[in-house]
């Protein structure tokens, strides 16, 4: 048994925060550290997104692995920079849904 639970990191554009809640939810019922992205009621500014962008790059490196919520395949700009910067740490990395292919 290991010493702690897993600790996840979630990854995935705002426009799904319903199913990276529920996601949230599910691991944590599994017993399952989640560290998600943050979430802001109002429009941030770019300083704002910057800061926070900057910030879930360090919630990456906190965990063991990271799960991208990507329903239908998609993949934003941002997530895509959180992939790029896991595959350079040596992060295991899942979807939730197929990766579209590359073209």
């Amino acid at each position: 048994m290991p010493d702690r639970p897993e600790i996840v990191c979630i990854c995935g554009s705002t426009r799904f925060v319903d199913e990276m809640r529920a996601v949230n939810r599910d691991l944590t019922l599994a017993g399952v550290i989640v560290v998600a992205p943050g979430e802001a009621d109002e429009l941030i500014t770019d300083k704002q997104k910057t800061a926070l962008d900057a910030l879930h790059l360090r919630k990456i490196d906190l965990a063991d692995r990271v799960l991208v919520v990507n329903p239908g395949g998609y993949i934003g700009e941002s997530t895509s920079r959180e992939i790029d910067y896991a595959h350079a740490t040596g992060k295991p990395i899942s979807f939730t849904d197929p990766a579209p292919a590359a073209t």
